[in-house]
């Protein structure tokens, strides 16, 4: 079947001498795998390897036989050029962790527009904004809304946040109770958008704690949860 969808690059591993296995995120049909045969040694056609980038935002022509087996894609091209996620150096490190936590998260081939949307808009924000340091916390705490595992977030003044139950409490109730600046900070977060995390000020120190606090978190709640390769460098620029 032919399909002409919108889709958001997840990952590109090279596949023998020329070719490129490349995950997407698709706006009709949800998560797809393809074979891209040659477009490492292409200078010419339809499909360049510079297109699947993390989470460039393309439009596809392809063809999904929905058996299985990877499938493949007879066009491609660039639906919003990004003015600074390739090229600025934290940004780009930022891109990196997020498609890393997104493969990791999105498993399903099924569609999910309102999921899509999230992810165009949010990029777009990130695109177009300079003060970034806390945008991957909110990021993926609004991930878990559409992920299924969002925090209940009615008992917010208790001290303690139950990473198993996702839930705030006023007292320590099982092995996965924590408290403390983390917490405190991870409060800050509910209930905003992308504009307000730039009013937000931790020091690098809370940020990181609070960060693996959220990775935790989807530890306990994704089943095949791999700790991403790119979180190195990340803390490192952070």
């Amino acid at each position: 079947m032919l399909v002409t969808t919108r889709a958001l690059v997840f990952s590109a591993i090279k596949y023998g001498e020329a070719d490129l296995i490349v995950s997407c995120f698709t706006e009709k049909e949800g998560l797809k795998s393809y074979l891209l045969r040659n477009v490492l040694k292409s200078k010419k056609g339809k499909l360049r390897a510079s297109f699947f980038q993390p989470l460039t935002q393309l439009e596809l022509i392809a063809v999904h036989r929905n058996k299985g087996t990877l499938e493949s894609i007879r066009e491609a091209k660039v639906l919003h050029p990004y003015q600074t996620l390739h090229t600025n150096v934290i940004k780009s490190a930022m891109v990196l962790f997020l498609a890393e936590m997104l493969k990791n998260a999105v498993k399903e081939e099924e569609v999910n527009t309102e999921l899509f949307r999230y992810l165009e808009q949010s990029l777009h924000w990130l695109d177009h904004h300079d003060d970034i340091a806390n945008f991957h916390i909110l990021f993926l705490l609004k991930l878990t809304a559409y992920l299924g595992f969002y925090p209940d977030a009615s008992n917010i003044e208790g001290q303690y946040f139950n990473l198993m139950e996702g839930n705030f409490q006023q007292n320590a109730l099982g092995n996965y109770c924590e408290e403390g600046e983390a917490v405190e900070a991870f409060k800050g977060f509910f209930g905003i958008d992308f504009d307000a995390i730039l009013q937000i000020k931790l020091p690098k120190k809370v940020r990181l704690a609070t960060l693996n606090l959220l990775l935790v978190y989807y530890q306990l709640h994704l089943q095949g949860y791999k700790k991403p390769k790119s979180l190195l460098v990340l803390h490192q620029l952070f």
